[in-house]
């Protein structure tokens, strides 16, 4: 597999730091690349995979709901998931369409008990499928607290319905060399699926920021 020119990619996201006004909020930089080449139509290109920053932005870890029960419910508490649902929990948000919307919203990250997956899936999967939020099955003896650590310090990147990916890399509050070794990341796992001359354009971005181009990778 290529690998990432990270100083092109620090080159980017100082030029985006520089470029964009300041605002009275934290921004996020923003990876986005366009792709070519790519059916989206066909399944095999279509996914949504957590890939794990290097220096997650403490002011924005994604927030991580765990669904379980007995044990491994007590332990995803323990592990500091931002919310633990038992099946009780799943039936009644589920007979709420309102309360079912905003807890899928909410969330970036949901990890499931994987007996509970069927239920899951069918009280909720009409509201988590649209939004790509389907729950990662927990396997029985899986160590939920590096799960939900993983799932924190992770972005989800997402290829649907346009040749396009776009995902969160950091904040304006981390080094820029921080930044572009979480883009250098996610460039690393779309090599992975294809190949570089499908990666046409990519671009850095500040949340308000006018985008600036790579340089050829």
């Amino acid at each position: 597999m290529m690998s990432v020119r990270v100083d092109r990619l620090l080159k980017a996201v100082a030029e985006a730091k520089a470029r964009a006004k300041p605002r009275r909020f934290i921004q996020s930089y923003e990876l986005i690349v366009k792709l070519r080449d790519v059916d989206v139509k066909q399944a095999e290109n279509r996914f949504v995979e957590l890939v794990q920053l290097p220096h997650p932005p403490s002011n924005k870890l994604s927030k991580v709901a765990v669904i379980a029960e007995g044990d491994l419910l007590i332990k995803a508490r323990e592990a500091g998931a931002d919310a633990v649902l038992s099946r009780a929990d799943i039936e009644r948000i589920a007979a709420n369409k309102k309360e079912a919307k905003k807890l899928v919203r909410e969330y970036d990250v949901f990890l499931a008990q994987a007996d509970l997956m069927p239920v899951v899936g069918r009280l909720l999967g009409r509201f988590m499928g649209p939004r790509a939020k389907m729950p990662q099955p927990v396997p029985p003896g899986a160590d939920i607290a590096a799960l939900v650590k993983r799932a924190k310090s992770s972005v989800r990147v997402k290829l649907r319905d346009q040749p396009q990916v776009m995902c969160r890399i950091g904040s304006e509050l981390q080094e820029p060399k921080e930044v572009a070794e979480n883009a250098a990341a996610v460039l690393g796992f779309l090599l992975s699926r294809f190949k570089p001359y499908n990666l046409e354009k990519v671009y850095v971005k500040l949340t308000m920021g006018p985008p600036v181009r790579v340089e050829a990778l």
